[in-house]
Protein backbone atom coordinates (compact mmCIF):
# COMPACT_ATOMS: atom_id res chain seq x y z
CA UNK A 1 0.00 0.00 0.00
CA UNK A 2 2.80 2.35 0.89
CA UNK A 3 4.43 1.88 -2.52
CA UNK A 4 1.16 2.57 -4.30
CA UNK A 5 0.68 5.73 -2.28
CA UNK A 6 4.17 6.88 -3.24
CA UNK A 7 3.41 6.17 -6.89
CA UNK A 8 0.19 8.13 -6.74
CA UNK A 9 1.96 11.06 -5.13
CA UNK A 10 4.77 11.03 -7.67
CA UNK A 11 2.51 10.81 -10.69
CA UNK A 12 0.09 13.33 -9.30
CA UNK A 13 2.52 16.08 -8.65
CA UNK A 14 0.15 17.05 -11.32
CA UNK A 15 -2.80 17.96 -9.27
CA UNK A 16 -5.63 18.95 -11.59
CA UNK A 17 -6.46 22.42 -12.73
CA UNK A 18 -5.97 24.96 -9.98
CA UNK A 19 -8.42 27.08 -11.90
CA UNK A 20 -10.90 25.84 -9.96
CA UNK A 21 -12.73 -13.32 -26.67
CA UNK A 22 -11.61 -12.73 -29.93
CA UNK A 23 -9.46 -10.08 -31.43
CA UNK A 24 -11.25 -7.10 -32.91
CA UNK A 25 -13.18 -8.24 -35.97
CA UNK A 26 -16.40 -6.72 -37.27
CA UNK A 27 -17.57 -3.11 -37.11
CA UNK A 28 -19.41 -3.74 -33.85
CA UNK A 29 -16.15 -4.77 -32.16
CA UNK A 30 -14.22 -1.61 -33.03
CA UNK A 31 -13.30 0.34 -29.86
CA UNK A 32 -15.20 3.61 -29.73
CA UNK A 33 -18.31 2.20 -31.40
CA UNK A 34 -21.57 1.04 -29.85
CA UNK A 35 -21.37 -2.37 -28.22
CA UNK A 36 -17.68 -2.97 -28.93
CA UNK A 37 -16.19 -5.94 -27.10
CA UNK A 38 -12.76 -5.95 -25.44
CA UNK A 39 -9.82 -7.89 -26.85
CA UNK A 40 -10.02 -10.24 -23.83
CA UNK A 41 -13.82 -10.51 -23.97
CA UNK A 42 -13.90 -9.03 -20.48
CA UNK A 43 -17.22 -7.26 -19.75
CA UNK A 44 -16.74 -3.59 -18.98
CA UNK A 45 -18.43 -1.85 -16.03
CA UNK A 46 -21.46 0.28 -16.78
CA UNK A 47 -20.27 3.68 -18.03
CA UNK A 48 -22.03 7.05 -17.81
CA UNK A 49 -24.49 7.59 -20.65
CA UNK A 50 -22.36 10.41 -22.10
CA UNK A 51 -19.68 7.86 -23.06
CA UNK A 52 -21.97 5.51 -25.00
CA UNK A 53 -21.47 6.15 -28.75
CA UNK A 54 -24.51 6.43 -31.00
CA UNK A 55 -25.38 3.59 -33.36
CA UNK A 56 -24.18 5.67 -36.30
CA UNK A 57 -21.04 7.83 -36.21
CA UNK A 58 -20.32 10.57 -38.74
CA UNK A 59 -17.67 9.74 -41.30
CA UNK A 60 -16.55 13.38 -41.18
CA UNK A 61 -13.72 13.47 -38.60
CA UNK A 62 -14.07 16.21 -36.01
CA UNK A 63 -17.87 16.24 -35.99
CA UNK A 64 -19.26 17.02 -32.54
CA UNK A 65 -21.50 14.12 -31.47
CA UNK A 66 -22.47 15.62 -28.11
CA UNK A 67 -21.19 18.05 -25.51
CA UNK A 68 -21.96 19.16 -21.96
CA UNK A 69 -20.39 21.34 -19.23
CA UNK A 70 -17.43 19.45 -17.77
CA UNK A 71 -17.70 18.77 -14.03
CA UNK A 72 -14.34 19.20 -12.24
CA UNK A 73 -13.60 17.65 -8.87
CA UNK A 74 -11.51 20.60 -7.75
CA UNK A 75 -14.23 23.04 -8.71
CA UNK A 76 -17.54 21.56 -7.46
CA UNK A 77 -19.13 24.99 -7.09
CA UNK A 78 -18.21 26.12 -10.61
CA UNK A 79 -15.97 28.92 -9.32
CA UNK A 80 -13.65 28.71 -12.34
CA UNK A 81 -16.47 29.51 -14.78
CA UNK A 82 -15.64 33.20 -14.44
CA UNK A 83 -12.26 32.66 -16.11
CA UNK A 84 -12.57 29.52 -18.23
CA UNK A 85 -15.25 27.46 -19.94
CA UNK A 86 -14.79 23.70 -19.53
CA UNK A 87 -16.74 21.44 -21.89
CA UNK A 88 -16.80 17.67 -22.15
CA UNK A 89 -17.15 16.52 -25.77
CA UNK A 90 -17.64 13.41 -27.83
CA UNK A 91 -16.42 13.75 -31.41
CA UNK A 92 -15.92 11.59 -34.47
CA UNK A 93 -12.51 10.28 -35.43
CA UNK A 94 -11.19 7.24 -37.31
CA UNK A 95 -9.30 4.16 -36.18
CA UNK A 96 -6.26 2.64 -37.87
CA UNK A 97 -8.45 1.00 -40.51
CA UNK A 98 -10.37 4.17 -41.33
CA UNK A 99 -13.54 3.13 -39.49
CA UNK A 100 -15.47 6.04 -37.91
CA UNK A 101 -15.21 5.96 -34.11
CA UNK A 102 -16.25 8.16 -31.21
CA UNK A 103 -13.62 9.72 -28.94
CA UNK A 104 -14.23 11.83 -25.85
CA UNK A 105 -12.26 14.62 -24.20
CA UNK A 106 -12.39 17.98 -22.45
CA UNK A 107 -12.06 21.48 -23.92
CA UNK A 108 -10.89 24.48 -21.88
CA UNK A 109 -11.35 27.98 -23.31
CA UNK A 110 -10.22 31.01 -21.28
CA UNK A 111 -12.75 33.83 -21.00
CA UNK A 112 -10.02 36.47 -20.87
CA UNK A 113 -8.79 37.97 -24.12
CA UNK A 114 -5.62 36.55 -25.62
CA UNK A 115 -2.87 39.17 -25.68
CA UNK A 116 -0.56 37.57 -28.25
CA UNK A 117 0.01 38.71 -31.81
CA UNK A 118 -2.16 35.97 -33.32
CA UNK A 119 -5.71 34.81 -32.82
CA UNK A 120 -6.12 32.69 -29.68
CA UNK A 121 -4.02 29.51 -30.12
CA UNK A 122 -5.45 26.04 -29.57
CA UNK A 123 -3.38 23.28 -28.00
CA UNK A 124 -4.54 19.78 -28.86
CA UNK A 125 -3.20 17.92 -25.86
CA UNK A 126 -2.48 14.20 -25.67
CA UNK A 127 -2.18 12.81 -22.13
CA UNK A 128 0.44 10.43 -20.82
CA UNK A 129 -0.43 6.91 -19.72
CA UNK A 130 -3.78 6.81 -17.93
CA UNK A 131 -4.51 3.08 -18.05
CA UNK A 132 -6.86 0.75 -19.91
CA UNK A 133 -10.08 0.93 -17.91
CA UNK A 134 -12.80 3.39 -18.89
CA UNK A 135 -12.61 4.94 -15.42
CA UNK A 136 -9.04 6.03 -16.26
CA UNK A 137 -10.10 8.46 -19.03
CA UNK A 138 -8.86 12.00 -18.26
CA UNK A 139 -12.33 13.49 -18.62
CA UNK A 140 -13.56 11.09 -15.93
CA UNK A 141 -10.51 11.52 -13.70
CA UNK A 142 -11.12 15.26 -13.65
CA UNK A 143 -14.62 14.61 -12.39
CA UNK A 144 -13.96 11.93 -9.78
CA UNK A 145 -10.23 11.93 -8.99
CA UNK A 146 -7.19 14.08 -9.70
CA UNK A 147 -5.83 14.21 -13.26
CA UNK A 148 -2.04 14.53 -13.22
CA UNK A 149 -1.98 16.23 -16.65
CA UNK A 150 -3.23 19.35 -14.86
CA UNK A 151 0.44 20.26 -14.50
CA UNK A 152 0.65 20.63 -18.27
CA UNK A 153 -2.81 22.01 -19.00
CA UNK A 154 -2.67 24.83 -16.45
CA UNK A 155 0.26 26.87 -17.86
CA UNK A 156 -1.26 26.70 -21.34
CA UNK A 157 -4.61 28.01 -20.12
CA UNK A 158 -2.82 30.66 -18.06
CA UNK A 159 -1.21 31.96 -21.26
CA UNK A 160 -4.63 32.39 -22.82
CA UNK A 161 -4.49 29.30 -25.01
CA UNK A 162 -7.51 27.09 -25.51
CA UNK A 163 -6.63 23.52 -24.53
CA UNK A 164 -8.37 20.32 -25.63
CA UNK A 165 -7.25 17.08 -23.95
CA UNK A 166 -8.27 13.80 -25.55
CA UNK A 167 -9.30 10.50 -23.93
CA UNK A 168 -8.06 8.26 -26.83
CA UNK A 169 -9.87 5.47 -28.67
CA UNK A 170 -11.62 3.04 -26.32
CA UNK A 171 -10.65 4.95 -23.17
CA UNK A 172 -14.00 5.92 -21.67
CA UNK A 173 -15.91 4.50 -24.64
CA UNK A 174 -16.65 0.79 -25.34
CA UNK A 175 -13.87 -1.65 -26.22
CA UNK A 176 -10.17 -1.96 -25.46
CA UNK A 177 -8.11 1.22 -25.44
CA UNK A 178 -5.73 1.18 -28.45
CA UNK A 179 -2.79 2.08 -26.20
CA UNK A 180 0.35 3.00 -28.16
CA UNK A 181 -1.27 2.39 -31.56
CA UNK A 182 0.20 5.05 -33.86
CA UNK A 183 -2.60 5.94 -36.26
CA UNK A 184 -5.67 6.04 -33.99
CA UNK A 185 -3.76 8.02 -31.36
CA UNK A 186 -2.41 10.57 -33.85
CA UNK A 187 -5.73 10.91 -35.64
CA UNK A 188 -7.59 11.44 -32.37
CA UNK A 189 -5.26 14.37 -31.61
CA UNK A 190 -5.87 15.97 -35.00
CA UNK A 191 -9.61 15.35 -34.93
CA UNK A 192 -9.88 16.97 -31.51
CA UNK A 193 -8.53 20.17 -33.05
CA UNK A 194 -11.17 19.90 -35.76
CA UNK A 195 -13.83 19.23 -33.13
CA UNK A 196 -12.98 22.38 -31.17
CA UNK A 197 -13.40 24.38 -34.38
CA UNK A 198 -16.87 22.83 -34.68
CA UNK A 199 -17.78 23.32 -31.02
CA UNK A 200 -20.40 26.04 -30.69
CA UNK A 201 -19.15 28.94 -28.61
CA UNK A 202 -15.47 27.89 -28.57
CA UNK A 203 -14.41 30.93 -30.58
CA UNK A 204 -11.87 28.75 -32.40
CA UNK A 205 -11.96 28.69 -36.19
CA UNK A 206 -9.69 27.41 -38.95
CA UNK A 207 -7.81 30.72 -38.73
CA UNK A 208 -6.63 30.08 -35.16
CA UNK A 209 -3.10 28.68 -34.85
CA UNK A 210 -2.80 25.14 -33.51
CA UNK A 211 -0.11 23.50 -31.39
CA UNK A 212 0.17 19.83 -30.49
CA UNK A 213 1.54 18.79 -27.10
CA UNK A 214 2.11 15.55 -25.19
CA UNK A 215 4.48 13.60 -22.98
CA UNK A 216 5.17 9.84 -22.84
CA UNK A 217 2.16 8.11 -24.42
CA UNK A 218 1.04 11.63 -25.30
CA UNK A 219 4.44 12.32 -26.84
CA UNK A 220 3.98 9.32 -29.10
CA UNK A 221 0.44 10.40 -30.01
CA UNK A 222 1.58 13.93 -30.86
CA UNK A 223 4.59 12.67 -32.81
CA UNK A 224 2.25 10.46 -34.84
CA UNK A 225 -0.13 13.37 -35.34
CA UNK A 226 2.70 15.60 -36.57
CA UNK A 227 3.57 12.97 -39.19
CA UNK A 228 -0.01 12.30 -40.24
CA UNK A 229 -1.22 15.91 -40.33
CA UNK A 230 -0.02 16.69 -43.86
CA UNK A 231 -2.16 13.95 -45.39
CA UNK A 232 -4.88 13.42 -42.79
CA UNK A 233 -5.66 17.00 -41.70
CA UNK A 234 -3.88 19.40 -44.07
CA UNK A 235 -6.35 22.21 -43.36
CA UNK A 236 -5.28 22.56 -39.73
CA UNK A 237 -3.15 25.63 -39.08
CA UNK A 238 -0.51 23.72 -37.11
CA UNK A 239 2.45 25.85 -36.04
CA UNK A 240 4.42 23.25 -34.14
CA UNK A 241 4.45 20.15 -31.95
CA UNK A 242 6.01 19.88 -28.47
CA UNK A 243 6.88 16.24 -27.86
CA UNK A 244 8.16 14.79 -24.59
CA UNK A 245 9.80 11.37 -24.12
CA UNK A 246 8.22 9.85 -27.26
CA UNK A 247 7.90 6.03 -27.36
CA UNK A 248 8.74 6.05 -31.06
CA UNK A 249 10.18 2.51 -31.08
CA UNK A 250 7.98 0.17 -29.03
CA UNK A 251 10.32 -2.79 -29.47
CA UNK A 252 13.06 -0.97 -27.59
CA UNK A 253 10.66 0.42 -25.01
CA UNK A 254 9.17 -3.03 -24.37
CA UNK A 255 12.59 -4.63 -23.96
CA UNK A 256 13.53 -1.90 -21.50
CA UNK A 257 10.53 -2.20 -19.17
CA UNK A 258 9.53 -5.90 -19.25
CA UNK A 259 10.10 -7.32 -15.77
CA UNK A 260 10.72 -3.92 -14.17
CA UNK A 261 8.73 -1.52 -12.03
CA UNK A 262 6.95 -0.54 -15.24
CA UNK A 263 5.82 -4.01 -16.35
CA UNK A 264 2.22 -2.79 -16.39
CA UNK A 265 2.99 -0.41 -19.24
CA UNK A 266 4.28 -3.33 -21.33
CA UNK A 267 1.03 -5.22 -20.66
CA UNK A 268 -1.01 -2.15 -21.65
CA UNK A 269 0.95 -1.86 -24.91
CA UNK A 270 0.56 -5.55 -25.76
CA UNK A 271 -3.22 -5.38 -25.41
CA UNK A 272 -3.53 -1.97 -27.07
CA UNK A 273 -1.47 -2.84 -30.14
CA UNK A 274 -3.10 -6.28 -30.40
CA UNK A 275 -6.46 -4.51 -30.49
CA UNK A 276 -5.44 -2.06 -33.21
CA UNK A 277 -3.70 -4.70 -35.33
CA UNK A 278 -6.31 -7.47 -34.89
CA UNK A 279 -4.04 -9.92 -33.11
CA UNK A 280 -5.73 -12.60 -30.99
CA UNK A 281 -3.63 -12.81 -27.81
CA UNK A 282 -5.29 -15.93 -26.41
CA UNK A 283 -3.08 -18.56 -28.13
CA UNK A 284 -0.01 -16.93 -26.61
CA UNK A 285 -1.27 -16.71 -23.03
CA UNK A 286 -1.75 -19.59 -20.62
CA UNK A 287 -4.68 -19.67 -18.19
CA UNK A 288 -2.86 -17.39 -15.76
CA UNK A 289 -1.94 -15.06 -18.59
CA UNK A 290 -5.52 -14.78 -19.82
CA UNK A 291 -6.66 -14.03 -16.29
CA UNK A 292 -3.93 -11.39 -15.97
CA UNK A 293 -4.87 -9.77 -19.28
CA UNK A 294 -8.51 -9.64 -18.26
CA UNK A 295 -7.57 -7.89 -15.03
CA UNK A 296 -5.29 -5.41 -16.80
CA UNK A 297 -8.24 -4.37 -19.02
CA UNK A 298 -9.70 -2.48 -16.05
CA UNK A 299 -6.52 -1.08 -14.49
CA UNK A 300 -5.21 2.49 -14.32
CA UNK A 301 -1.69 3.89 -14.07
CA UNK A 302 -2.00 4.10 -10.29
CA UNK A 303 -2.06 0.28 -10.23
CA UNK A 304 1.55 0.35 -11.41
CA UNK A 305 3.19 -1.18 -8.34
CA UNK A 306 0.76 -4.11 -8.25
CA UNK A 307 2.63 -5.47 -11.30
CA UNK A 308 6.18 -4.37 -10.45
CA UNK A 309 8.96 -6.77 -11.51
CA UNK A 310 6.45 -9.18 -13.06
CA UNK A 311 7.98 -12.33 -14.55
CA UNK A 312 6.06 -12.37 -17.82
CA UNK A 313 7.34 -15.87 -18.74
CA UNK A 314 4.95 -17.33 -16.15
CA UNK A 315 1.97 -16.13 -18.18
CA UNK A 316 2.82 -17.26 -21.72
CA UNK A 317 2.08 -20.66 -23.28
CA UNK A 318 5.65 -20.92 -24.56
CA UNK A 319 7.32 -19.86 -21.34
CA UNK A 320 8.95 -16.95 -23.16
CA UNK A 321 9.11 -13.49 -21.67
CA UNK A 322 6.92 -10.77 -23.14
CA UNK A 323 9.89 -8.98 -24.71
CA UNK A 324 10.75 -12.23 -26.53
CA UNK A 325 7.19 -12.64 -27.82
CA UNK A 326 7.20 -9.08 -29.12
CA UNK A 327 10.19 -10.01 -31.29
CA UNK A 328 8.26 -12.84 -32.96
CA UNK A 329 5.30 -12.87 -35.33
CA UNK A 330 2.55 -11.79 -35.30
CA UNK A 331 3.63 -9.27 -32.66
CA UNK A 332 6.85 -8.26 -34.41
CA UNK A 333 5.06 -6.81 -37.44
CA UNK A 334 2.31 -5.27 -35.29
CA UNK A 335 4.92 -3.50 -33.16
CA UNK A 336 6.95 -2.42 -36.20
CA UNK A 337 3.85 -0.80 -37.70
CA UNK A 338 3.75 1.58 -34.72
CA UNK A 339 7.26 2.90 -35.42
CA UNK A 340 7.32 6.70 -35.62
CA UNK A 341 9.89 8.56 -37.69
CA UNK A 342 9.12 7.29 -41.17
CA UNK A 343 7.24 10.42 -42.29
CA UNK A 344 8.18 14.11 -42.23
CA UNK A 345 6.25 16.28 -39.73
CA UNK A 346 4.18 19.04 -41.28
CA UNK A 347 5.59 21.80 -39.01
CA UNK A 348 8.59 22.43 -36.71
CA UNK A 349 8.89 20.06 -33.77
CA UNK A 350 10.54 20.18 -30.38
CA UNK A 351 11.57 16.92 -28.68
CA UNK A 352 12.32 16.97 -24.94
CA UNK A 353 13.80 13.83 -23.39
CA UNK A 354 15.62 13.20 -20.13
CA UNK A 355 18.98 11.46 -20.42
CA UNK A 356 18.10 9.45 -17.31
CA UNK A 357 14.63 8.33 -18.45
CA UNK A 358 14.02 4.91 -16.87
CA UNK A 359 10.97 4.04 -18.98
CA UNK A 360 11.48 5.27 -22.53
CA UNK A 361 15.20 5.11 -23.41
CA UNK A 362 16.76 8.47 -24.20
CA UNK A 363 18.17 6.99 -27.39
CA UNK A 364 14.66 6.36 -28.70
CA UNK A 365 13.77 10.06 -28.56
CA UNK A 366 17.12 11.08 -30.02
CA UNK A 367 16.75 8.60 -32.88
CA UNK A 368 13.32 10.03 -33.68
CA UNK A 369 14.84 13.48 -33.97
CA UNK A 370 17.57 12.11 -36.23
CA UNK A 371 15.06 10.28 -38.43
CA UNK A 372 13.04 13.45 -38.89
CA UNK A 373 16.15 15.51 -39.60
CA UNK A 374 17.04 13.07 -42.39
CA UNK A 375 13.66 13.86 -43.94
CA UNK A 376 14.25 17.61 -43.88
CA UNK A 377 12.18 18.51 -40.82
CA UNK A 378 13.10 21.36 -38.47
CA UNK A 379 13.81 19.68 -35.15
CA UNK A 380 14.81 21.22 -31.83
CA UNK A 381 16.10 18.52 -29.46
CA UNK A 382 16.52 19.19 -25.73
CA UNK A 383 18.28 16.70 -23.48
CA UNK A 384 16.93 16.92 -19.93
CA UNK A 385 19.16 16.36 -16.91
CA UNK A 386 16.52 15.53 -14.28
CA UNK A 387 16.52 11.73 -13.92
CA UNK A 388 13.58 9.31 -14.31
CA UNK A 389 10.62 9.39 -16.61
CA UNK A 390 8.37 11.22 -14.15
CA UNK A 391 11.18 13.69 -13.38
CA UNK A 392 11.49 14.68 -17.02
CA UNK A 393 7.91 15.89 -17.34
CA UNK A 394 8.17 19.33 -15.63
CA UNK A 395 11.15 20.26 -17.81
CA UNK A 396 9.27 19.22 -20.92
CA UNK A 397 6.35 21.46 -19.95
CA UNK A 398 8.58 24.48 -19.26
CA UNK A 399 10.40 24.09 -22.58
CA UNK A 400 7.11 23.61 -24.42
CA UNK A 401 5.81 26.95 -23.15
CA UNK A 402 8.80 28.77 -24.64
CA UNK A 403 8.47 26.79 -27.87
CA UNK A 404 4.81 27.70 -28.34
CA UNK A 405 5.34 31.37 -27.51
CA UNK A 406 7.95 31.51 -30.26
CA UNK A 407 5.90 29.53 -32.76
CA UNK A 408 2.70 31.52 -32.25
CA UNK A 409 4.70 34.73 -32.59
CA UNK A 410 6.10 33.51 -35.91
CA UNK A 411 9.68 33.01 -34.72
CA UNK A 412 11.67 30.12 -36.15
CA UNK A 413 13.37 27.49 -34.02
CA UNK A 414 17.05 26.69 -33.92
CA UNK A 415 17.73 23.37 -35.59
CA UNK A 416 19.44 20.60 -33.63
CA UNK A 417 19.93 18.44 -36.69
CA UNK A 418 23.64 19.18 -36.91
CA UNK A 419 24.22 17.29 -33.64
CA UNK A 420 21.73 14.42 -34.01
Amino acid sequence: MKKRAVAAAALAVAVGLPLAGNAVAGPHDVPGTAGAATVTDTPEPTRPAFYEPPASISSTPGTIIRSEPAPLLLDPFDLSSSVVTATRVMYSSTDGDGTPIAVTGTVFVPKTAYSGSSARPLISYAPGTQGMGDKCAPSRQMESLVEYEGIGITPNVARGYAVAIIDYQGLGTPGTHSYMARKPQGQAVLDMARAVQNLQGSGITKANPVGLMGYSQGGGAVAAAAELAGSYAPELNIKGSAIGAPPADLAKVGANIDGTTYSLFALFATLGVATAEHVDTKPYLNAQGQELASKVEGDCVFDLFSYANLDSSKYTTSGKKLKELLDEEPFKTAIADQRIGKLKPNAPVQINHSIGDDVIPYGVGKQLGSDWCDKGARVTFNAGVVPTHVGGMPGHIAKSMVFFEDRFAGRNQLSSCWRL
